[in-house]
């Protein structure tokens, strides 16, 4: 199903760049480091927060979070009391459950915000989600998400674009362990991130690429010089931006990949072993980065960089991907009417809704260059 075109929905909420404050009851799904973060932010709007997870020791004493523990059998939205059309949904669970519960929660007349990360994208539930009255926002994080929103700001200012590069990563502030890594969401999402072949664009045509190729350096503002490989996060801009070549690279320090590659080609890569040599550790400083660069067809460049070292409410991925996840749900939150039934990508919601984000992320200490929104 093709994403609906940009002009098609960025006019509904150009009047509210004043969001009335508002109230919701919403429930989440997950209760991760992403996941903990953004529950501990909307809590602390004064949102009534339910929380589901099997291990929800991370919201367990937060204030305005009621916490519902999920057997391992079950599925979150199996233990939502009543009726969720009076309610907001965010699905923060890993890729390999999350899917499941987004296209059952499609079946329903629901305000959904997915953060799963599936290979399967909820716009496979396009014509479900219109039949039933569902509401769906994907890919609301640092990227895909605000990366998504920045491109589309591009192409609204410039028209269709000659080039768009999008490098991403959340790594330790040095290369540190064996790995020179740790994983700041789901380890398996990044094993399945590093072995999906990577759609990209070349010469106005969607091709698939191996992932991790076109492997080049890439220098890092504060950091030096890391290592950038092609992996699939255009998702949804594939469809949704004219543009003549598209890439999203995601960033490591040099030497992590060649040892992924390195035991995955021996035979010898035990997933299970890398969740816990990836397993993140508080103690260790680490930050995320981000650059959009976009280049219209006379040349004419745009770029932005997101940068943050993390905080005391949460480490720096935690904190970027869910700062978007929560901000673009209370901008939903207070304009009801934002999106129609159907399933949206993040590059649908009007520069009022961006300019939000950006303005609450720099409020929050995240560094944010570029021109202005």
């Amino acid at each position: 199903m093709a994403i609906k075109p940009l002009t098609e929905l960025t006019d509904r909420s150009k009047n509210n760049a004043l969001f009335p404050k508002a109230m919701a009851k919403i429930h989440c799904f997950g209760a991760g480091l992403v996941g903990s973060y953004v529950i501990r932010y909307l809590a602390s709007k004064g949102h009534e927060v339910h929380a589901y997870d099997q291990q929800p020791y991370r919201v367990e004493d937060v204030p305005g979070v009621e916490v519902h523990y999920v057997e391992h059998d079950e599925y979150p939205h199996e233990l939502i009391q009543g009726s969720v059309t009076d309610s907001f949904v965010i699905n923060m669970l890993p890729g390999s459950i999350g899917h499941v519960c987004t296209t059952l929660l499609a079946e329903q007349p629901c305000a959904l915000v997915d953060l799963s990360f599936s290979k399967f994208t909820p716009d496979r539930d396009e014509q479900k989600a219109r039949d039933y009255g569902a509401t769906i926002l994907w890919d609301v994080g640092i990227a895909p998400g605000l990366s998504n929103m920045l491109s589309a700001h591009a192409y609204r200012k410039m028209g269709p674009l000659r080039d768009l590069k999008i490098w991403v990563g959340g790594n330790p502030t040095g290369p540190w362990g064996e790995w020179k890594y740790m994983a700041p969401f789901s380890p398996s999402d990044v094993i399945e991130e590093y072995t999906r072949p990577a759609r990209v664009i070349r010469d106005g045509e969607s091709v698939v690429l191996p992932a991790l190729s076109d492997r080049h350096r890439v220098d890092v503002d504060e950091r030096g010089e890391m290592e950038a490989f092609l992996t699939d996060g255009l998702r949804s801009l594939l469809n949704s931006i004219p543009c003549e070549n598209m890439s999203e690279y995601t960033v490591r320090w040099p030497g992590h990949i060649q040892k992924f590659i390195d035991h995955r080609d021996s035979g010898d890569l035990d997933e299970f072993q890398l969740i816990e040599e990836w397993r993140y550790d508080p103690k260790v400083p680490e930050f995320t980065w981000l650059r959009v660069l976009a280049e219209g067809s006379d040349g004419t460049n745009m770029e932005w960089t997101v940068q943050d070292y993390g905080g005391d409410d949460g480490h720096s991925m935690a904190r970027t991907t869910g700062l978007v996840t929560a901000i673009c749900t209370e901008a939903w939150i207070e304009d009801s009417k934002m999106l129609p039934p159907g399933v949206h990508a993040p590059e649908v919601l009007s520069d009022e809704v961006l300019s939000r984000v950006i303005r609450e992320m720099a409020s929050q200490g995240v560094e944010i260059t570029g021109p202005i929104v």
